[in-house]
């Protein structure tokens, strides 16, 4: 019988001026979820859940660069053929600077441990290599990342662009960019400073490359179902992994830290598992379109799905 394995980690950075609200319920809720709805044990053999409550401090639980590299090396190490797998993060994420030039808006997406500050964020780049490529091609693997600018969080090569052009939506992409340039102007408001100054610098600069990355999406190759290749210097697709992921918005986009029911939440974790306790039987497609009209009714975000090969998108979910 295939094995289960999950990893949840969710991050609210407490006492910090970062500080989240609603990170771990997103994952005690998705725990919940895979539990009572898909017939996951909460052992710690095959689930481990990982937050920065003050009791996992100095523990392999506390989310830290390290250990969040250390409990995806469980996750995606020593599995059989057929074993199902999800991986889940919900906390802050970042941008930095690609210097491969691979990608249209300029910048590698990251995820940010509770000791960023100390130890840095992680890179899509890095991601990849921890989770995706040590992985058996005969497992399944689910990824659901609620954090901003998640869209190529784990670089995955194809991802869905529904429209003709290749985007999810030209509107709200070129709404985007234009929030970019107001943002750099916003920062201004109440004072003068060198950092306002960089910030704002980083602000235009994401936009111009923004801009820029439009001319190339016109010429994806996306295929009957809406799916384009992501085109990463390193050429992912070569390695034919089972892998499917959800993530709160595109790479340009912030994803809400809410409350939903009088209770902290991220809202894609929350549209996602609604979706699903809804209707368990969908496919991969339904599930992003549903999730994405959930969403439409309060918040901007764009969920985002890819994968790791050009996979049937009306295939049902695996978990």
């Amino acid at each position: 019988m295939p094995r289960k394995k999950a990893l949840l980690i969710g991050v609210n950075y407490f006492g910090t001026e970062h500080e989240l609200n609603g990170c771990i319920n997103d994952s005690e809720n998705i725990r919940n979820f895979l539990v009572e709805e898909r017939g996951f044990s909460p052992s710690e053999r095959d689930m481990v859940m990982m937050s920065d409550i003050p009791e996992n401090e100095g523990t392999p639980f506390f989310p830290t660069g390290a250990n969040i590299m250390a409990a995806i090396n469980w996750l995606v190490t020593r599995n059989q053929p057929g074993d199902i797998l999800w991986l889940s993060y919900s906390g802050h994420g970042g941008q930095v600077r690609n210097d491969d030039g691979d990608r249209p808006l300029g910048f590698d997406d990251t995820i940010c441990p509770v000791d960023f500050r100390e130890s840095g964020q992680i890179t899509s780049e890095v991601l990849h290599r921890a989770i995706i490529s040590p992985m058996n091609p005969e497992c399944r693997l689910t990824i659901l990342f609620d954090c901003c600018h998640s869209g190529s969080a784990c670089e995955l090569p194809y991802v869905y662009r529904p429209d003709e052009d290749g985007n999810v939506n030209m509107v709200d992409t070129i709404k985007q960019g234009i929030g970019l340039i107001r943002a750099a102007g916003d920062l201004f408001e109440g004072g003068f400073s060198m950092s306002k100054v960089d910030d704002a610098k980083m602000l235009l600069g994401g936009a111009t490359d923004f801009f820029n990355g439009l001319h190339h999406r016109r010429d994806e190759d996306v295929d009957e179902d809406g799916l384009a290749p992501e085109n990463f210097e390193e050429h992912w697709e070569t390695e034919g992994k089972d892998v499917w992921m959800f993530s709160g918005c595109a790479d340009n986009q912030t994803s809400a830290d809410t409350s939903i029911a009088g209770a902290p939440t991220g809202a894609m974790s929350w549209a996602f598992v609604r979706t699903l306790r809804e209707n368990p039987e969908q496919s991969y497609i339904n599930i992003l379109q549903n999730t994405r009209e959930e969403l439409a009714q309060k918040y901007s975000q764009i969920p985002q799905l890819s994968c790791g090969g050009r996979y049937d998108l009306d295939q049902a979910l695996v978990l």
